[in-house]
């Protein structure tokens, strides 16, 4: 437990000073890549969202939750994501991203510790500009996934994605299109897209806190 909390502050630290930005985003993007805009092109016009990163120690290692979307939200049908969506009026992305969790999967805000931000990401197939929000909680939480939004919780523990290993790329059609996907293997699942593009920046920023 010691080394997991050193490693939250050493990550908490690095996510304070420079970031890796969109050279490591840029790492796990579709080729060809769905537009070229970055997130201050469209600040003022692009939706906004905030997501939740978060991190927490369970059989004494860190894991990060994801989400599996079901077909009835209006994008990103059936994807792997973080928890997360739209910015309202008023909050800011901290906000958001916290009240976005406590909707899909009954995480209790007060209990999250927020440790920084990541670069936001710019979504071209849907107009949104995410806000990725890097947080911890001292526990595993007893998730309480909503149906309508949540088809399966997918934790994944972080050294798992530290492992070169685990990053593959394959040829797909997706939407009639031959596209080369880079992704983050775990068992059945394929972590993909923009999840992955904020993941690499995340993950940059691990490999220093991980001594």
């Amino acid at each position: 437990m010691k080394k997991i909390q050193e490693a939250l502050q050493n990550l908490e630290i690095g996510l304070q000073g420079p970031l890796p930005g969109l050279k490591a985003q840029l790492r796990m993007v579709t080729s060809p890549r769905p537009g070229n805009k970055v997130y201050q092109e469209v600040e003022e016009t692009a939706l906004k969202a905030g997501v939740l990163i978060l991190l927490y120690p369970w059989k004494n290692r860190l894991h990060l939750v994801f989400t599996r979307r079901t077909a009835r939200v209006d994008f990103h049908q059936k994807q792997i994501s973080f928890p997360g969506g739209r910015q309202e009026k008023g909050e800011s992305f901290e906000k958001t991203a916290m009240r976005e969790a406590q909707e899909e999967l009954g995480i209790n805000p007060e209990s999250i510790q927020i440790l920084g931000r990541l670069t936001p990401l710019y979504i071209p197939p849907s107009n949104y500009c995410i806000y990725p929000i890097v947080a911890s909680i001292p526990s595993r939480p007893d998730f309480r996934p909503f149906p309508q939004e949540v088809a399966e919780v997918i934790e994944v523990p972080l050294d798992h994605l530290l492992n070169p290993q685990n990053v593959k790329r394959e040829i797909w059609t997706y939407k009639d299109t031959q596209i080369e996907v880079p992704f983050y293997s775990f068992q059945e699942d394929k972590i993909w897209g923009a999840t992955a593009m904020v993941l690499a920046e995340l993950v940059e920023l691990l490999r220093k806190a991980f001594p």
